[in-house]
């Protein structure tokens, strides 16, 4: 894929690492498709939600900035499987857990929007 397309992607998840340090689920809309499909793969907390369940798990969450985390976060892989399918894996630390994240990108509304976030995540080792 061209580097543009790359470009995109990358701000986007920028917007979504901010967005989560924030808790800031106006923010967090704006990267996330309407059909999300969110999967917490860590065994013992399976857990599978839609975009509005997800948001109103995010508004009653204290703001990891206001718990004073620091960002803690990097993009390890993005790759395009067509021009309408991509997919980033993304790491990051936030309220005592060490989370690692394989999200599913498709065009929506002429954005790259995450269609799928499959996470799972490990206490953090500090």
């Amino acid at each position: 894929m061209n580097p543009a397309e790359h470009h995109r992607i990358a701000e986007l998840m920028e917007v979504y690492f901010e967005g989560l340090h924030q808790a800031d689920s106006r923010m967090l809309r704006r990267v996330f498709h309407p059909q999300l499909a969110y999967v917490c793969a860590t065994e013992g907390d399976e857990l599978y939600l839609d975009l509005e369940a997800y948001m109103t798990r995010i508004d009653g969450r204290e703001p990891p900035v206001r718990r004073g985390d620091p960002r803690d976060e990097a993009i390890l892989e993005i790759a395009f499987g067509s021009p309408r399918l991509a997919r980033v894996t993304a790491r990051m630390s936030m309220m005592g857990r060490s989370y690692l994240d394989y999200l599913t990108l498709v065009p929506h509304d002429g954005a790259w929007r995450i269609v799928t976030k499959a996470f799972t995540y490990l206490p953090r080792e500090d």
